[in-house]
């Protein structure tokens, strides 16, 4: 059949005009099999399987013999890649042909199972109703459980989380020596001596104090002398007056010496915190707040304190005994001292800033505290007060016949107090160190007071049990 136009038959007979079409290359196309189901078993996961075959030339260690259901098992999700000889429980036995290094599981999830062949479930937590710690699934050591009662506790934990108790019953004596020791001790407390007290003698000059003797010495000789030979007594009585002058005022001094020192630190002007240059000295009055380290009075055991002082006396009769070496006939002698202070702080009054002034870990400190009398024993008395028998046993000091009387002071927190320092500015924060040098008080003429010296920290406060506190 010739005809111009080209034509082709196609498959099914029928012939149509036009040229046969070229076959197109197929484009290839991604197709992916459906994975069949393992069901758990390494040796139909294919390639992926062959990662986890156990080599069967015993580079791997097995384990034979019953394993005890307490055991702790692994916690990887492919824990039964590890072949086991032997009886694993009651409930399953797992048993290798040789060859091949791996195990089969029947069960369909995969991770460990428990003792009834079961997957283990996991927790994050303790299981309440005795469960088995064992089937927990822990990454890493297991943290300490803490008390129940939420409290932060210091010190070390026993072993099951709990603050470790101390064995043996701790009667009320071995704990208030044991306080009153920790605060003995205490690096932050400062324990101030009789040494460092103001005293007359001990701050005036040795120099001029012998000097002085010396010179009325050549005084009462010379005068002397001219009296025995020209029989002219008045030199020998200027030198008398002159010395009765003198003694009279060291004895004006050294009785009445501690209250004129008072009377300065009272006219002493305050100064504001607000203005104060770093480095000036100054006098800051206000409220006190206890620092880090809280004291407690030693007798009447009040808390809450930055000062304490508790000082025992006996008096000493024509027959008696001394309470220290220096202790004279028909008068009151020290037997004992315990004064500490501790790091605190102070709000001013102009200002309203407050301040941090540094009288602990073992600073210059002169305090001015009054003391009230506490206890007044003697012969009659003696047995009617228990807190002051228990007391002296627990510094072991006898008692015997003697006459005693205990004063105790204190600066609580809430008092008002009187500072005396120099101002250090550090990073921000505002502090009162003590000065490098003593203070000086000048003369006082009126008063006919000599000059004393006062060193580091002053504290200036009156008798704190009979002025009430300021709650803060």
């Amino acid at each position: 059949m010739g005809s111009r136009f080209p034509s082709h038959q196609l498959s099914s007979g029928l012939y149509v005009s036009g040229r046969p079409e070229q076959p197109k290359e197929k484009t290839p196309t991604m197709s992916s099999a459906a994975m069949p189901y393992t069901g758990g078993d390494i040796k139909k996961s294919g390639e992926l399987g062959k990662m986890f075959v156990t080599p069967a030339d015993g580079s791997r260690s097995r384990k034979s013999g019953p394993i005890n259901s307490n055991a702790p098992l692994r916690t990887g999700s492919f824990s039964g890649a590890t072949s086991h000889s032997g009886q694993l429980n009651s409930g399953n036995r797992m048993t290798t042909g040789g060859a091949p290094g791996y195990v089969s599981m029947k069960k369909t999830n995969s991770g460990p199972l428990n003792k009834h062949g079961e997957p283990m479930k996991k927790s994050s937590g303790p299981q309440a109703g005795g469960g088995n710690v064992s089937s927990r699934q822990n990454s890493g050591p297991i943290p300490p459980i803490l008390p129940t009662t939420g409290l932060i506790t210091s010190g070390p934990l026993n072993s099951a989380g709990a603050p470790r108790k101390v064995s043996g019953p701790l009667d009320s004596t071995g704990s208030i020596k044991l306080q009153n020791y920790s605060v003995v001790n205490n690096q932050a407390v400062t324990r101030i001596n009789q040494c460092d007290e103001y005293s007359f003698r001990k701050s005036f000059p040795k120099t001029i104090f012998w000097s002085i003797i010396l010179l009325f010495l050549m005084g009462f000789i010379a005068g002397g002398f001219i009296l025995a030979a020209v029989h002219n007594p008045i030199l020998l009585v200027v030198v008398v007056v002159l010395f009765a002058i003198v003694s009279l005022v060291f004895t004006w001094n050294t009785c009445y010496g501690r209250k004129a020192i008072i009377g300065f630190i009272s006219q002493y002007p305050d100064a504001e915190l607000r203005t104060a240059k770093d480095g000036q000295f100054v006098k800051v009055s206000g409220v006190v707040t206890c620092g880090n380290v809280p004291l407690e009075s030693s007798f009447q055991k009040v808390s809450r304190c930055v000062y304490t002082v508790t000082s025992l006396y006996e008096y000493r009769g024509w027959d008696s005994k001394s309470a220290n070496p220096e202790h004279r006939r028909f008068s009151w002698g020290l037997r004992t001292l315990e004064r500490h202070v501790s790091d605190f702080y102070i709000s001013d009054f102009q200002s309203g800033l407050r301040a941090l002034v540094k009288t602990g870990y073992g600073a210059r400190v002169t305090p001015y505290v009054e003391e009230s009398i506490v206890v007044d024993i003697d012969q009659s008395n003696r047995d009617m007060s228990p807190e002051f028998v228990r007391w002296l046993a627990e510094r072991n000091l006898s008692s015997d016949d003697r006459i005693m009387r205990l004063k105790e002071g204190y600066i609580k927190e809430g008092s008002t107090v009187s500072v005396m320092g120099v101002v250090r500015r550090n990073d921000n924060v505002l502090m009162i160190v003590p000065p490098p040098e003593p203070l000086s008080t000048g003369c006082q003429w009126s008063k006919c007071i000599l000059p004393a010296s006062l060193e580091g920290i002053v504290l200036r406060c009156e008798d704190s049990s009979k002025i009430d506190v300021i709650p803060v």
